[in-house]
């Protein structure tokens, strides 16, 4: 069996003595106790020496790749040559199955392999004559200073920093820019107030002020580079009976100042801006696909690097931003939030209110899958981002027209609408919605039961009296005499006084009934009631 061991120095190959040795995997560690012993299994067969760092750094990335590099195939050759029946032991499996495909050499993998070259690297110095230790811990350290810097060279466009360190930087111009451009206006409203209403757009505000200075000076200055025909004319008039005060030219020259420094940064933030969209076509094209530019951004800005996002969950990129609202939400057992960051992408947009949290749902799934692409995957093109986008627009259509599909398995199937048959309804009028009274509640209180039956005593009474005086029939023109009957100093006396008082006024109201009875013997009525109501007081 022959073993292929690399080292930073080069190749080596070795030819094992005795096999046997290699079936007892626990104890191959003890043949490598010594040199001596180590010699007794393993021969030095051919060593190949790495010409200069550039070499080794290229055999290391074939090495790191699972590739067969040139050097490595001149010598495995040379071997297949000379021995083609004996097998190749190699410490990883895939450079193992690229060298069986290529050269038709078996090679073998196993655990015993795995211990066997831990004993020869335990070793080294002693098994690859003419090679110092310390030249080749040396070349060890140079090498894989080699390899690290090779790592960070290889691909300078998916470097994520830059787009973390260009978002950061765009949103700080931005704050800037509002707070330069609001002093701006205030400052030289003093002077000109008219012109802030007239000219809304502040690139065109602070190069109308450069350009203008004083106020005086607006009939001279030609603004058709900036502003149109109309907008000139407006400003022109505003300028002639403007209600602003006077100022020095120092002060003129200090918000023209300003205004220079509002445009450059201006300019300079339209550049970052492009720096960011083309940096982000190049690391992210199919998340720039999904959410675009500025929101991809801030999202692997959040996460902080391209592949610290594309380990987040979908559920995860959904709400990314929103961590003050998610925990305050939990803290308090309410509804946690539907979106984040991502709240402010063009699909999440364009959808109604009642859609955002479905949209946004499925944008970040959606999403998740595109940023681990991105991340993960070995191509550059954003064919994933382009398909997945189509499919949420189809969808965000359906949800708005609600209706046209159906959902089924396939997704495909036609919604089936029934047949259509005319009903004619005759309807009456129904005249109980014209009642204005109001509706008595089924349950009372028990308070409002106590009330209505002391109200309803004297209506009792009432009624007996009326009873009383229809039988005896007397006349409503001798009522007044009944009243002239003395009232005992007890309240209950009075209380009854007052209420047959209350009855008989109600009778004198309406219209009593002429009988002959009543007129025959008014004297007998008189007399019955007197009588009564002496015995009422006894």
């Amino acid at each position: 069996m022959l073993v292929l061991f690399e080292t930073a120095a080069g190749y080596a190959v070795f030819k094992v003595l005795d096999e046997r040795k290699l079936h007892e995997v626990e104890n191959i560690w003890k043949e490598f106790e010594t040199p001596e012993k180590a010699n007794k299994v393993l021969k030095l067969k051919h060593f190949e020496k790495f010409q200069d760092t550039t070499e080794a750094l290229a055999a290391a990335t074939a090495l790191v790749e699972g590739k067969l590099s040139k050097n490595l195939k001149k010598i495995l050759k040379k071997i297949v040559a000379k021995e083609a029946h004996e097998q190749l032991a190699v410490a990883d499996a895939k450079l193992g199955g690229v060298i069986k495909d290529k050269l038709d050499l078996s090679c073998v993998h196993s655990p015993a392999v795995t211990e066997l070259m831990r004993g020869i690297r335990q070793q080294i110095d002693s098994l690859i004559t003419g090679l110092p230790g310390r030249e080749l811990s040396a070349m060890s350290l140079g090498l894989a200073h080699s390899l690290s810097r090779y790592k960070l060279k290889f691909s300078p466009d998916k470097v994520d920093t830059m787009i973390v360190q260009a978002i950061s930087l765009l949103d700080d111009l931005d704050k800037e820019l509002n707070n330069y451009i609001m002093r701006c206006r205030e400052w030289y409203g003093w002077h000109f107030p008219e012109l802030s209403k007239i000219i809304t757009d502040n690139l065109a505000y602070c190069k109308c002020v450069k350009k203008i200075g004083d106020r005086i000076n607006v009939s001279t200055a030609d603004l058709s580079d900036i502003l149109p025909e109309e907008t000139e004319a407006e400003v022109k008039v505003a300028a002639e009976i403007s209600m602003g005060t006077e100022v020095s030219k120092e002060d003129i020259n200090n918000i023209c100042h300003l205004c220079e420094q509002v445009i450059e940064i201006t300019e300079y933030r339209s550049q970052l801006y492009d720096y960011l969209k083309n940096r982000m076509v190049a690391i992210a094209p199919n998340l720039t696909v999904m959410v675009g530019e500025l929101v991809g951004a801030r999202l692997i800005a959040h996460a902080g690097s391209l592949l610290n996002l594309a380990k987040h969950p979908a559920s995860t990129v959904q709400i990314l931003g929103a961590e003050k609202a998610l925990f305050r939400a939990l803290k308090t057992k309410r509804d946690t939030p539907k979106y984040g960051l991502i709240y402010h992408a063009s699909l999440v947009g364009q959808s109604t209110a009642k859609n955002k949290g479905k949209i946004s749902r499925m944008l970040a799934a959606k999403t998740a899958l595109a940023i681990r692409y991105d991340a993960l995957g070995e191509d550059t093109n954003a064919q994933l981002g382009v398909e997945n986008r189509a499919k949420l627009e189809a969808r965000l259509r359906h949800l708005e027209n609600r209706g046209i599909k159906r959902i089924s398995g396939t997704g495909k199937a036609l919604a089936k609408a029934e047949k259509y048959q005319f009903k004619s309804e005759v309807r009456t009028y129904d005249p109980s919605g014209d009642s204005t009274l109001p509706s008595v509640p089924k349950k009372r209180k028990f308070e409002e039961v106590e009330a209505e039956e002391e109200q309803e005593v004297p209506k009792v009474k009432v009624k007996k009296e009326k009873r009383e005086t229809e039988i005896a029939g007397w006349a409503p023109e001798e009522e007044p005499e009944v009243e002239e009957v003395e009232v005992t100093s007890s309240k209950k006396k009075k209380k009854r006084r007052k209420e047959e008082a209350a009855a008989e006024e109600v009778f004198e109201v309406k219209e009593m009934p002429s009988s002959s009875t009543a007129l025959e013997e008014p004297t007998e009525t008189k007399k019955k009631k007197k009588k009564k109501i002496k015995e009422e007081d006894e």
